[in-house]
């Protein structure tokens, strides 16, 4: 064995400083940390060449006074806490005290700092742990730290970094990150000489938003601001459309911390099934504010985790404030046809640039062929130029003259007030239906509809214990494997709960004499057999979700097809019972069962409006 040594403090200092430092990104993370932990309201980073080069963080907080700058870049020194029970209220973002002696450790870093009562400012130089010089200088409030070389005295240290391009990238996700947590601080990043994101600190996170991600993420936002006795949150989700691949464009923030938890993950995404494709992942910045006491922050060096000490009901709160902002949100989205065209100018002067001429309704024999015109009643019958028509509000809407003034824009498409107002024009490709309401075009997919009408009706009647079966004549007979036999036996009551039942036939054989009644016509021993095999092999944890993911699968073979051709009052029935559904906006596999085009973009398309 060999000789057990006692490492010496700069060896120490150095492995320390792997703990927090592993990349140049890590080092801007801390020093904008600090610089927000000393009230900074304006911060500026600049890097050169991945950060391995360059890394100056600016800003113009309290700065550091003199006899306490040799105490800052020491192991363990911080202003944030004074003994271990302080660690249970952190309200600051560093608390470790290991960031600047880390950094110093391993890097050319010089500090440059002045209070507002100091006469003077401070220029200290540190390189590799050592302290080179001190000295006074004219400077402004605030703190400024420049650190160069870094890894200059560990070289295995940057056989593990990436491309200085990569390492930007990662500066550039930190960066983002901090700014829609404090969208009340103005940042400024620059890389290589090239300004990469400027906020303007006006405290508007939605702005901060636009400034990283531009128009079109903006454009499609959902506001979030709920609390419950647990939790509050705030923030924006983003609807369907602009969902993602992966998971980089969820953003959560706790007490003003960045972290990555599973639980606030695994609440939204859950929030969102139904409302959006499978495998696709949602646009989210929530900020969650909690009780210090009831989290632990000193999970990990980086303090990118947490730990909820009632994970259960902090999931069961977001999940639910979460839902309840989508369900209440109409949530269809809008079509446009090639090049995306702005709306620009106010309400009168659009309203001024709008053509003024009549508008030819020709007879319902020029507009449908196929069809005889008596399965369209709901079409106009004027053959001269007529005005443009009036907008009639339904009965149960206040009129104009109401003390509330009611418009269509609060009147959605999808509700009860809006349906006696919903003009079925016709339909495209035996597939999609055509309904006018409010200047919009709607666009509704009868397969997709359908498919969501009966996963809907199947999950509320098993919500309500209230199953309805079809009884077979005669029964299917079905030969299981042991395996199979097994798993029927384990998951009996289930199967019964959704409508089938399957009777022992005598030795391996069983009689499937029921099954559900909305899904009668599927080939039922295919269906009844995969769904055994699906449960064959889970716990009997995840049985329900396999059921509610067969029962899908299964309403969208049952559903009525594209190139199907229903009549108007079928399609009528259809759409009438897509509007009572909670979600009518996506089929159970989160394809739009809805889009819209309004009559301002055709006009433009047809350059009726300039």
């Amino acid at each position: 064995m060999n000789e057990i040594k006692l490492l010496d403090q700069n060896t120490i200092d150095k492995i320390a400083a792997g703990e927090v430092v592993d990349r140049p990104a890590s080092i801007v993370k801390e020093l904008v940390e600090n610089s927000i932990d000393a009230g900074a309201d304006a911060i500026s980073i600049e890097i050169r060449n991945g950060g391995l080069e360059l890394i100056r963080i600016t800003d113009n907080g309290s700065g550091i006074r003199r006899d306490q700058i040799s105490l800052a870049f020491l192991r363990h020194s911080t202003s944030k806490i004074t003994d271990a029970s302080d660690i249970s209220f952190i309200h600051t973002l560093g608390f470790r005290g290991e960031a600047l002696s880390s950094i110093a450790a391993v890097s050319k870093t010089q500090l440059c700092t002045k209070t507002e009562n100091d006469l003077t400012g401070v220029i200290y130089r540190i390189n590799g742990g050592k302290e080179q010089s001190l000295e006074d200088a004219a400077l402004p409030n605030g703190t400024t730290v420049i650190v160069r070389d870094l890894f200059y005295n560990t070289p295995a240290r940057l056989k593990f970094l990436k491309s200085p391009q990569t390492e930007a990238g990662y500066i550039t996700d930190i960066v983002q990150r901090i700014a829609m947590s404090r969208p009340d601080i103005s940042f400024k990043f620059t890389s290589n000489g090239s300004v990469r994101l400027s906020t303007s600190g006006n405290g508007s996170l939605k702005d901060a938003i636009y400034a990283i991600f531009g128009r079109d993420i903006t454009a499609n936002l959902l506001d979030v601001d709920d609390r419950d006795d647990n939790l509050s949150v705030t923030g924006f989700i983003g609807k369907p459309q602009i969902a993602r691949g992966n998971r980089s464009f969820e953003f959560f923030f706790v007490n003003g911390r960045y972290v990555g938890d599973r639980i606030i993950q695994k609440a939204l995404e859950e929030a969102y099934a139904g409302y959006q494709m499978k495998g696709t992942f949602p646009f989210a910045v929530l900020n969650i504010v909690i009780e210090p006491e009831l989290i632990d922050v000193n999970v990990h060096p980086s303090k990118m985790e947490i730990r909820f000490f009632d994970s259960e009901s902090v999931f069961r709160s977001i999940y639910d404030i979460i839902r309840k902002r989508i369900i209440r949100r109409e949530s269809i989205p809008d079509i446009s046809i090639g090049k995306q065209e702005t709306r620009e100018g106010s309400a009168e002067e659009l309203s001024e640039n709008r053509p003024k001429e009549k508008v030819y309704i020709p007879e319902p024999f020029e507009i449908i062929k196929r069809k005889e015109m008596s399965d369209y009643p709901v079409f106009r019958e004027e053959t001269e130029y007529a005005p443009e028509r009036e907008r009639i509000l339904p009965d149960n809407v206040p009129s104009q003259e109401s003390m509330k003034q009611q418009t269509w824009e609060e009147i959605p498409f999808v509700s009860e007030a809006a349906k006696p107002s919903h003009r079925i024009v016709g339909e495209v490709f035996d597939t999609y239906w055509i309904v006018e309401y409010n200047e919009q075009m709607y666009i509704i997919d009868q397969h997709a509809a359908h498919e969501k009408v009966l996963y809907e009706r199947i999950v509320k009647r098993l919500q309500e214990e209230r199953h309805y079966s079809q009884k077979l004549f005669p029964s299917v007979i079905l030969t299981l494997s042991s395996r199979e036999e097994e798993t029927l036996k384990r998951y009996a009551e289930e199967f019964r709960h959704i409508g089938f039942e399957a009777e022992h036939f005598g030795g391996s054989e069983y009689a499937l004499s029921a099954v559900p009644a909305d899904l009668f016509s599927l080939d039922q021993k295919l269906w009844f057999t995969q769904m055994l095999d699906d449960l064959s092999d889970v716990s009997s944890g995840a049985a329900p979700q396999i059921l509610t993911d067969r029962i899908a699968t299964a309403a969208c073979k049952a559903a009525v097809k594209g190139g199907n051709i229903l009549s108007v009052q079928q399609a009528q029935a259809l759409i009438d019972e897509l509007m009572t559904l909670d979600n009518p906006y996506n089929c159970p596999h989160g394809r739009p069962t809805i889009v819209s085009m309004s009559k301002y973009e055709l006009e433009k398309k047809f350059k009726r409006i300039l």
